[in-house]
């Protein structure tokens, strides 16, 4: 007699899912850390390569940093988001705590919902997605800053959204340094950043944080 075989469900990129088929599918499938769910579309990402986490770690130490210096706020990587009727996974983010008054929320046990301040996609091989259904997406949902890596090229995008709903850039000061208009002290030289100088990095970012507008900020939150 022949036994017939139960094929448990999956995820794979391009299969169309509500969000919560999304996530019962997920929950059931532990050994599966990295995959998101864009405007019912489902994204599994490939083997992180080692220029991929190089640029991660650059860019969540420069985040982790601020959040330490900034009480209220909260910086991480990798994690899910419910956000409008999807579910991203940002690369890195920093937001203001909702008992602060941040626009994300806390409501669901697992997973924060609602956008955070600002959110960050390394692309290494991700471009299409990042620069197309995932940015559109973040801007829908009200993320208030945007900072695409791109490695291709060596840029960093940082954008800003306006008053119409509609992102723009914020281009570095002449010093090279571009300084976020949410986060006051979140200052990123770009050169140092693209040099792995971490000495560099760190000592730009003191400076925003010992600045005036940085102060007033943490009296803010406080």
């Amino acid at each position: 007699m022949a036994v017939s075989q139960v094929r448990l469900p999956t995820l794979t990129t391009g299969d169309r899912l509500s969000r919560e088929e999304f996530l019962r599918i997920w929950d059931g499938l532990p050994s599966l850390k990295n995959a998101e769910l864009i405007d019912g579309v489902v994204y599994v990402a490939s083997p992180v390569s080692q220029a991929r986490w190089s640029l991660d770690v650059r860019l969540i130490g420069v985040l982790r940093r601020y959040a330490i210096y900034t009480p209220g706020c909260q910086a991480g990587k990798n994690g899910t988001w419910l956000m409008l009727e999807s579910a991203p996974q940002p690369d890195s983010f920093l937001r203001i705590r909702p008992e602060r008054c941040g626009q994300s929320r806390d409501d669901d046990n697992r997973f924060p919902s609602g956008p955070p301040e600002l959110a960050a996609e390394v692309c290494v091989t991700s471009t299409e997605i990042d620069f197309g259904r995932k940015l559109a997406l973040y801007q829908r949902a009200g993320v208030r800053e945007h900072l695409t890596v791109k490695d291709l090229n060596k840029r960093l995008i940082w954008r800003c959204l306006q008053p119409d709903a509609s992102y723009a850039a914020i281009e570095p000061d002449p010093d090279g340094v571009i300084r976020s208009r949410v986060f006051p002290g979140l200052w990123l030289d770009v050169a140092a950043f693209w040099a792995e100088d971490g000495v560099a990095l760190e000592r730009t970012l003191d400076a925003g944080l010992a600045s005036p507008e940085h102060a007033e900020f943490v009296r803010r939150l406080a």
